[in-house]
């Protein structure tokens, strides 16, 4: 089971007290209530909480993602919105909200809650949330939607990685592991991880940035149909279906259609879209469907053109990501470990098939060199990495062989 001090897997919390007056302060309601209303307070984003709002009365939406009781009297609350979480501190003071920290101490996990205070600045900074340098003193407290107490799993334990499950087990501690079909099942809360939400805001953005380059390389957007009359390419299966009594297939790829739209003179085209291929694929690079980012172009001289443009292309994508996405990555990195991208390296095929070759020993004299693309690809991929250090390579042609 989870260790830490703020676990409330056991036995469920007694009932919540609820206040006695009307409008105490705190307690259940409903969104559009009559005592939803609480004016004198803005509304705030948690990741925008920072020293310079200190002194700021905000009203701030989230939920529950830790609640710890401090005798009677207090108890501290961390609100999480997306991948943010503050700090809030419920009672204290001059007494007068007992009621309410009792309140918050009884709040389950996942719970919405809507949070009225005044940002401050605490003494030390609060290492558990990623607003460390703030923190909000409550004033009021509604819990919008009350979670299941104990529910199927938690987002602590989904966000942790199989590196930190490792060591505790080589340590002789025993920490929650959820499984990807238990993610599945409870995705809902599995999306609720930091990783997965930088994942996601990751996704939107190299979406965002693929189309800004190709549109700056004079390429034109377009969409092409996902419902075909038969296969798009070779060397990948398709999803059949009826259509009004006519065989049809989910498309596979736009590259008939992109090819289409080159011999219909728009030169350079590119498309962000569902692609479908029916593989039953046992690897992580195969899917059954995934979003394609597609680019093609007319040559003037030499194929190096289109080299030219995607090593740009990517050079751009993820410079902008180590740029404007630092902490989304960061958070990706704790769960999912991985190497920054350096620069990029140009080699030819038969270059780098060579040295892949005389490092495996694949060759034989007389022998075959069986499944070359797929394991080619490995093979190559591993060596660059440990030459070079690199996680992006173009691999070009030798015109000579």
């Amino acid at each position: 089971m989870s260790t830490g001090d703020d676990d409330n897997h056991g036995d469920p919390p007694l009932p919540p007290p609820q206040p006695e007056e009307e409008d105490a302060g705190y307690g259940d309601v409903t969104v559009g209530g009559e005592l939803f209303s609480v004016p004198g307070y803005d509304w705030a984003d948690v990741a925008a909480l920072g020293p310079d709002v200190a002194g700021r009365a905000v009203r701030v939406r989230g939920a529950a993602h830790a609640v710890r009781a401090v005798g009677r009297r207090v108890a501290f609350l961390v609100l999480r919105q997306g991948s943010s979480t503050v700090q809030c501190v419920v009672g204290g003071g001059d007494g007068g909200y007992a009621g309410m920290a009792r309140f918050a101490a009884g709040l389950s996990r996942e719970s919405v809650v809507d949070v009225a205070g005044v940002v401050s600045l605490p003494r030390e900074p609060v290492r558990a949330t990623t607003q460390q340098e703030v923190e909000i003193q409550v004033k009021k407290l509604y819990c919008i939607s009350r979670a299941t107490p104990n529910l199927p799993i938690s987002v602590d334990d989904a966000a942790r990685s199989e590196e930190d499950v490792a060591k505790a087990k080589a340590a002789g501690e025993q920490l929650v592991h959820v499984g990807q079909d238990k993610r599945l099942d409870f995705r809902v809360i599995d999306l609720r991880t930091p990783a997965n939400q930088a994942i996601f805001r990751v996704q939107c953005e190299i979406e965002n940035i693929f189309r800004q380059v190709l549109l700056s390389e004079g390429f034109v957007g377009i969409h092409t149909p996902k419902l075909i009359g038969g296969s798009s390419e070779g060397g990948a299966a398709v999803f059949k279906l009826d259509y009004n009594g006519q065989p049809a297939c989910l498309a596979q790829s736009p590259q008939l259609h992109k090819q289409m739209a080159i011999c219909g003179g728009f030169e350079r085209v590119f498309e962000v879209g569902p692609v479908f291929r029916a593989e039953d694929s046992n690897t992580h690079r195969h899917l059954c469907e995934f979003v394609g980012l597609d680019m093609e172009m007319a040559i003037k001289d030499h194929y190096f053109e289109v080299c030219d443009v995607v090593d740009r292309l990517f050079v751009a994508m993820f410079d902008h990501l180590n740029k404007n996405c630092a902490k989304e990555l960061e958070a990706i990195n704790r769960q999912y470990p991985f190497k920054p991208l350096k620069e990029t390296n140009r080699s030819t095929t038969s270059q780098s098939l060579w040295q892949m070759v005389s490092a495996s020993k694949l060759l034989r004299p007389g022998g075959l060199l069986i499944d070359v693309i797929a394991l080619c690809k490995s093979l190559l991929y591993r060596r660059i990495n440990r030459k070079w250090g690199l996680i992006l390579a173009v691999l070009t042609q030798d015109t000579a062989h």
